[in-house]
């Protein structure tokens, strides 16, 4: 039902017949100070060193279409906040004197990443430029409490050599195989982990000695997806979809160069999607999800895999593909069928550039690829399959790594004026 509005009522009577209401007149547009310019130009700066490597000034001229002064004073101004060095000339390819060579510098900002997965967690100290100080992968019990988990990862972090309090140290990110809450990195659900309500965040923070708001905890694939945009198979396409494989399967979304989290961050669940009626009972109680007929348990039941899982086991059933075993093959096959039924899905609801393989999917692609593109091609609309690439992690295990250290960086290269 609609409604009109009450009529306006005059103003009281002003000496002037019939003075109605009158709004008071718009406030102009608040103009851009000079110092929110300056330090986004700084920003544009810094991240074309930390993503793009070295570059001349006259390069990182022409990629942000600052003049030559301009980008001598901002240089000059990173250089003294002590982010990035120049160190020797550029060849010169025209008139004028050769350009100064500019380079972040890795140890001025440093996030220590963390990935917690089913079978392992693995710790980093990444800087900028995307430079992997150090990096540590252990094995992690099935079933770990959060509390041994956080313990765990304080003693990776130990092990680094990384002070977590350090000035240097920009934030902790934390990549988890489950519904998070980015705002506080509050685990809501990560049932392979088997955790439900788990303050992550704060756990971490008391235990590794540092403030709340340094430390962000993101679902693994969207950190995946971050990781292979950023610095993977991902470079260069504004529409990505990064696939993660493990026990689980999840998706992150990166659309319009920009990632795509939903309303509370729990796009991307795309692990509990039909794709087989018929299928077996997955642990979230549905039938027939894609993780229950394409993820790591079904790879190995079908593959004949007893008493292994993780990395090893599904290594080990490459290694029967390639020596020839037939049905080893066969279950590769069918892993791969399940795969494209969900990819293809996929491609049709988000008409991506280019899709990423990664977690165990990375190193059983060239066993999958044929099986899974016959899929993707029967499963999706021509017009939109013939627009897309499957390809493989470029990353592999240190994707969602990556996207975790990315996550925290972002707000140095947000605001070099805030180191």
């Amino acid at each position: 039902m609609t409604t009109s509005a009450a009529p306006r009522r005059p103003r009281a009577d002003d000496g002037r017949m019939g003075a109605m209401d009158v709004r008071a007149p718009r406030s102009p547009r608040a103009g851009t100070r000079a110092s929110v310019v300056r330090r986004h130009n700084l920003g544009a700066l810094l991240e074309c060193l930390h993503l793009d490597g070295a570059a001349s000034r006259s390069q990182l001229g022409s990629v942000t279409g600052l003049n030559r002064s301009t980008v001598a004073d901002l240089v000059q101004e990173l250089a003294e906040r002590g982010l990035v060095v120049e160190d020797g000339l550029s060849p010169s390819s025209g008139p004028g004197r050769p350009s100064p060579v500019v380079h972040v510098r890795p140890s001025a900002a440093v996030a220590l990443a963390v990935e917690l997965g089913v079978d392992s967690a693995a710790a980093a100290a990444i800087g900028l430029g995307g430079h992997v100080h150090d990096q540590v992968r252990v094995e992690l019990p099935r079933g770990s409490s959060p509390q041994e988990t956080v313990r765990l990862v304080a003693e990776l972090a130990a092990s680094l050599g990384v002070a977590p309090a350090d000035p240097r140290v920009t934030g902790v990110g934390v990549a988890v195989p489950g519904l998070t809450r980015r705002v506080d990195g509050f685990v809501h659900l990560a049932p392979n982990l088997g955790w439900k309500g788990v303050g992550l965040g704060s756990m971490l923070a008391d235990a590794l000695g540092v403030p709340t708001e340094r430390v962000h905890v993101g679902n693994e694939a969207d950190l995946g997806a971050l990781g292979e945009h950023r610095r993977g198979a991902g470079r260069g396409y504004e529409h990505l979809v990064f696939v993660s494989g493990e026990v689980g399967i999840g998706a992150g979304l990166v659309i319009e160069g920009r990632p795509m989290l939903g309303a509370a961050g729990y796009a991307g669940e795309a692990g509990h999607m039909l794709v087989n009626p018929k299928g077996r009972q997955c642990t979230c109680g549905a039938f027939g999800c894609w993780e229950t007929e394409a993820g790591e348990a079904a790879l190995l039941r079908a593959a004949g895999v007893r008493g292994a899982r993780g990395v090893a086991a599904v290594d080990a059933v490459v290694e029967k593909v390639t020596a020839g075993d037939e049905s080893a093959a066969a279950a590769v096959a069918e892993i791969g069928h399940w795969l494209g039924v969900g990819v293809g899905n996929l491609v049709n609801l988000l008409n991506p550039e280019v899709v990423v393989l990664g977690g165990i999917f990375q190193p059983l692609f060239p066993c999958v690829e044929e099986p899974m593109l016959s899929a993707v091609r029967a499963r999706s609309l021509a017009e939109v399959s013939e627009l897309v690439s499957v390809v493989p992690s470029d990353l592999g295990t240190s994707a969602q790594l990556h996207g975790a250290a990315e996550m925290v960086l972002a707000t140095v290269l947000a605001d070099p004026c805030s180191r």
